[in-house]
């Protein structure tokens, strides 16, 4: 008698990693649900009900796992978080770009990490609830990534890193569904989470507090400096550039009698640097560590469509590959506030090409204050 296929599945204790649970058992496949402990609410003085990753949801993973009558574990990692997420995303904010670490959750926890744990541990395949769809082209043979059927909760954009070998090994069964159908499933088959809320924060910035956290990490307070005019006029104190990203419009508490938003920040200088919102657009955006998961890297400049951000819809481009996994994206129309350290993603159609991090590029700073008084 045939052996039959073993499943892991990273379950977070929501409703779309349950359905997916729940899809994967349904193929047949021998099941082991897999929650990850990334990192304690209490280490970062928060109350353990106010995130996503808490107990609670642990413990919501578990309770599913067992209605669908799976092996169930819990594993630590809450050190290699520490080092590989949590940590970059702090040395990035202070080196003046806007990380996403939900990418880089998926590129060393989730994808690399766990899915070594399961390849390890004999299992044929890893599953996560994420929103996308993965297949193979029959006349080349190379695996792609191509956005979920439903276009709302699409979560292609956040898995521009995976490599051949990961899509290979790697099953997203909600791909094909739309989200109200998933709750039908959930609610049909009784499972604790059907009518769990969405998780929309930072897991480990529950508080949307970045600064705050980013005091608590570095165990000091950020230093002041001066906010700019673009012609390098001192305007007023910011409370840590670190606060700020690019397109910003709040917390600014300047009286300029019009619309002023972030437009620039010099970390070296700890100042930021304001300005009309005309001057966040951009037409030409530089990309680097690209990594192309379903079609080769190619020779040429070619057209397509790219995302600079998780919710914008695709914009008309050229894309010009460069040497040293970067490439340039000429738009078509200018694109508002690109921000170094975000993920541009290029498509044709639903088929996800490639992506990579949003760069800075090098553009003279404005002038020196004229003193640091307001």
């Amino acid at each position: 008698m045939k052996e039959r296929a073993r499943g892991m599945i990273a379950m977070s204790g929501g409703v779309d990693s349950s359905v997916a649970a729940l899809l994967l058992r349904r193929e047949g496949y021998d099941c082991l649900g897999v929650n990850l402990r990334l990192y304690r609410n209490t280490d970062l003085g928060l109350a353990c009900h106010k995130s996503c990753c808490s107990q609670e949801d642990a413990d919501d993973a578990a309770s599913v796992a067992f209605q669908l009558g799976m092996d169930f574990e819990t594993l630590d990692y809450t050190n290699l978080f520490r080092l590989r997420v949590m940590g970059p995303f702090v040395q990035a904010y202070l080196k003046g770009l806007t990380p996403n670490p939900c990418l880089e959750c998926n590129r060393h926890m989730k994808f690399d990490l766990l899915l070594h744990t399961a390849l390890d541990r004999g299992f044929d395949v890893l599953a996560t609830g994420h929103y996308a769809r993965v297949g193979r082209d029959p006349a080349s043979g190379r695996w792609q990534l191509r956005k979920a059927r439903d276009l709302n909760k699409d979560q292609s954009y956040v898995l521009y890193m995976l490599t051949q070998d990961q899509l290979a090994h790697l099953r997203l069964p909600l791909g094909e569904y739309e989200k109200p159908q998933v709750r039908q499933l959930a609610r049909e088959e009784g499972l604790v989470t059907a009518r769990k809320g969405e998780s929309q924060d930072i897991c480990f910035i529950p508080d949307g507090d970045y600064g705050a956290f980013l005091e608590r990490w570095i165990g000091c307070d950020l230093l002041e400096g001066p906010i700019l005019d673009q012609q390098g006029s001192v305007l007023g104190r910011h409370r840590g550039a670190a606060r700020y990203t690019i397109g910003q419009r709040r917390g600014l508490d300047l009286p300029m009698g019009e619309k002023v938003y972030v437009i620039g920040k010099d970390m070296e200088r700890n100042a930021v640097t304001i300005g009309p919102e005309s001057a966040l657009y951009r037409s030409r955006v530089l990309v680097e560590g690209v990594n192309w998961l379903s079609v080769p890297e190619p020779a040429n400049a070619f057209r397509a469509g790219a995302k600079l951000r998780y919710r914008q819809a695709e914009q008309p481009c050229t894309v010009e590959p460069l040497d040293g996994h970067r490439l340039c994206l000429l738009f078509d129309e200018p694109q508002r506030a690109p921000t170094p350290g975000q993920a541009a993603v290029v498509y044709q159609g639903d088929l996800v090409l490639c992506g990579g991090r949003i760069c800075k590029e090098e553009r003279p700073s404005p002038p020196q204050g004229r003193g640091d008084g307001i």
